[in-house]
């Protein structure tokens, strides 16, 4: 068990983005490095995993030597790394670090779930933010409303059937010809078009109103790009999607509030940092006198701060992994 306020450092490596990070008790950073290969991925319209892995050797020595920025070793109290889930051989390059800095010091380490890093990235520079709260996960890989009920303590409500948001916003922009990375280049084209100009079916999912599906809104869009006939028909897709996916998440919300009376709402994970989810939420929250908590956009997206405030209310409780940890692709947080 490490003590209250300690220093930890985080190691981030599931994707593509090498960053290490300084975090003191959980909430304030000290430093977040992030070294991205984002213009390397682009001309193959996505990730390679064996490019990523090699990348990630190449980058987290000076990534973790540049968020020390001088300091020793020894002034850590622990080090928290990205377990899982994301590309194995990438999730390896950072564990293996971890795992390494851990048995050269004696400083205690313990594996994360991305998820819940994106939960933590709500504390980040928020000393008065405690749970229980409603908190909407929305990324590439995930879209799950989830209660905290404590640290390390979680109850989910809702998921998606199939695509995750983030994964529709990227399918859809191939298809509209947007280059990688997806997401914020359709938000980009979006503001161009007419949200209203196409009307996409609301889906439902009978067995447990909190779930999403997007599979759907998904295909049909796809299928409406292939016939645009101009820039102007391609933003107003751009637009009517985005607006029925966003609409979709709201609808959640304000339904997973109602069922639970919590007065916080949270929003975490790389989609996050759209402004037209930001804005809804922002006035759904308004509405139901609800505090909207969403972390600052550098932390949306993937980055080691928040792998280092889980880890540290992790080991605050006296949790740690061992040496022989190995990577999880595919760990679920519940």
């Amino acid at each position: 068990m490490i003590k209250e306020g300690a220093l930890v450092l985080g190691i981030e490596s599931s994707c593509d983005e090498t960053s290490a990070s300084l975090v003191e008790g959980g909430r304030r950073v000290l430093s977040c490095v992030i070294a991205s290969q984002m213009e390397e991925h682009r001309i193959y319209g996505g990730v390679v995993p064996e490019i990523a892995s090699r990348r990630h050797v190449e980058a987290i020595v000076p990534v973790v030597g540049e968020a020390m920025g001088g300091r020793d070793f020894k002034e850590l109290d622990g080090i928290a790394v990205t377990q899982g889930p994301g590309l194995v051989g990438a999730l390896l390059v950072g564990l293996a670090y971890a795992k390494a800095l851990s048995w050269a010091t004696g400083l205690p380490f313990v594996g994360v779930n991305h998820i819940e890093g994106h939960i933590y990235a709500n504390f980040l520079g928020r000393e008065d933010l405690e749970p229980p709260f409603l908190c909407l996960t929305v990324s590439g890989g995930h879209t799950d409303f989830t209660v905290i009920k404590a640290h390390g303590s979680y109850e989910r409500l809702g998921r998606t059937r199939d695509d995750a948001a983030g994964e529709a916003f990227d399918k859809v922009a191939r298809s509209l010809g947007l280059p990688y990375p997806g997401g914020p280049n359709l938000e980009k084209l979006a503001a161009l078009g007419d949200p209203d100009a196409v009307r996409f079916a609301k889906i439902s999912v009978r067995d447990n109103p909190l779930d999403v599906s997007f599979s759907g809104i998904k295909t049909a869009a796809v299928r409406m790009a292939a016939k645009a006939a101009d820039d102007k028909e391609r933003a107003d897709i751009a637009a009517a999607f985005q607006k029925s996916v966003v609409d979709t998440l709201a609808e959640r919300a304000k339904e997973a509030l109602r069922m639970t009376g919590l007065k916080k709402l949270a929003v975490s994970g790389g989609v996050a940092s759209n402004k037209a989810l930001r804005a809804r939420m922002k006035g759904l929250c308004g509405r139901t006198s609800t505090e909207l908590i969403i972390p600052e956009a550098v932390y949306c997206t993937d980055n080691a701060a928040m792998i280092a405030s889980a880890g540290y209310f992790r080991l605050r409780s006296g949790a740690s992994s061992p040496l022989d940890a190995n990577a999880d692709p595919s760990w679920k947080v519940i």
